[in-house]
Parts: C-alpha cells; structure tokens; sequence
C-alpha cells in the first residue's frame, strides 16, 4: 500500500496560513484527520466541499520535509 499525504504547504492559497503536513495509510483516514483541523484550528465547517477540497490535495508518498 502506498502512503498518501496532504501538505498545505504546497498549496500556495493555503502556504501563509497552514504548515501542516500529514500522511496516512488512507483517503478516508487523511480527509477525516485534515478536516478535523480545519475545523479545530482554522474555524472552517465540516462541509462536502471543505472535504473535497481535503481530497482533491490528497498526494502518494511522503511530504517533504
């Protein structure tokens, strides 16, 4: 199985405000994580398109460091 990733960081809209980068055995594990702190963190709502935004960043590998 490949490790997938989400990394604001190379996301230039979201790269000032978020640093995060997380990594995860799965899409549904990566988006739950990555909503949830949008949602603690940031005051985004947990909506269908904050999710799918979540799954459109989704890469394979490893974030950078």
């Amino acid at each position: 199985m490949t490790r997938k990733y989400i990394d604001r960081r190379e996301n230039p809209d979201t790269a000032r405000q978020c640093t995060l980068a997380i990594s995860a055995d799965s899409d549904q594990e990566l988006i739950e994580a990555a909503v949830d702190h949008a949602v603690k963190v940031h005051g985004y709502e947990d909506t269908p398109d904050v999710r799918e935004q979540m799954k459109d960043a989704i890469q394979e590998g490893e974030p950078r460091t």
